[in-house]
């Protein structure tokens, strides 16, 4: 598999120059997949601007990049702001998954940022599933940013099967220290590719630190991006290693399932209890 991934300055709030990047990229990668960050197509910081930049999943700019992508022979994933059809008025924070054929997959964000100068609550819905897209290239799963520190979301996709997991991001140069860390460490405890992508330059308050990275499924990094500068980075990945990788240190084979039902367990009680003290808050 030839991997691309498109490490790109955002026009904030210019879909039109987004898309424009988009193609130029894309029509030089001669990739299998390429991948571009986080709300790529708005930029991360329009706030308030958002849900007018939104746009369902069959609007202009995702059948624009279908057309790209049929036309250069390629699968690209980007992000966006999505509308939503149903319910209507509700708005997610998207990783779009578009095939050769002109097919559209999604993964919406399920863990949002709300904390120091991250503000996704106000704006989006939270994600609830977490889909495998097979495709020519091998079974992929996405995540977006923050999600990459959820341990549990990278191994139930190797659990369903995921071959690599590929995340786009809008991580400022504050969080470039975890961020490092943990996207390794998603790789070895999983034994799967990981494949991340940042946006660069600089919205708002924001820096964003680029920095994008492929890693194989024994943590060797196969590519890296330039820090804080625009670069386009590009590698092979063979599927065959995960085999290798597996046999080497067996981690989806001896994941103890019941595990999650412990988690279940806790989570349900931790609920009850919340309820209980709002209940006895209420009650004052």
């Amino acid at each position: 598999m030839k991997l691309t991934l498109a490490q790109q300055f955002c026009a904030l709030g210019d879909k039109k120059t987004n898309l424009d990047k988009i193609e130029n990229v894309v029509k030089t990668s001669d990739s299998d997949i390429v991948v571009f960050g986080e709300l790529f197509l708005s930029g991360y910081m329009c706030r308030d601007n958002l849900t007018k930049l939104a746009e369902p999943l069959d609007g202009p700019s995702a059948m624009q990049v279908a057309r790209i992508a049929k036309e250069y022979d390629t699968h690209i994933v980007f992000g966006m702001p999505e509308k939503a059809m149903e319910p209507e008025g509700l708005y997610y924070n998207s990783s779009v998954l578009v095939y050769p054929n002109e097919e559209v997959g999604c993964y919406r964000k399920l863990h949002l940022a709300n904390f120091g100068p991250f503000e996704e609550h106000q704006y989006f819905g939270y994600g609830n599933e977490l889909p495998v897209f097979e495709t020519k290239i091998g079974k992929i799963g996405m995540l977006i940013c923050f999600d990459c520190f959820f341990p549990e979301v990278s191994k139930i996709y190797a659990l369903k099967g995921a071959d690599i997991l590929v995340c786009i991001s809008a991580s400022p140069s504050t969080t470039r220290p975890f961020f490092e860390k943990v996207i390794v460490s998603r790789a070895i405890e999983n034994t799967i590719f990981f494949t991340y992508t940042n946006l660069v330059g600089t919205e708002l308050n924001m820096v964003y630190w680029g920095g994008n990275t492929a890693i194989g499924p024994r943590g060797d990094v196969k590519a890296k991006g330039e820090y804080f500068k625009e670069d386009v980075v590009k590698c092979d990945i063979d599927l065959k290693e995960l085999s290798t990788a597996r046999e080497f240190r067996p981690t989806i084979r001896d994941t103890r399932m019941e595990l999650f039902s412990e988690l279940q367990r806790l989570l349900e009680k931790d609920i009850r209890s919340a309820t209980m003290d709002s209940k006895k808050e209420f009650g004052k």
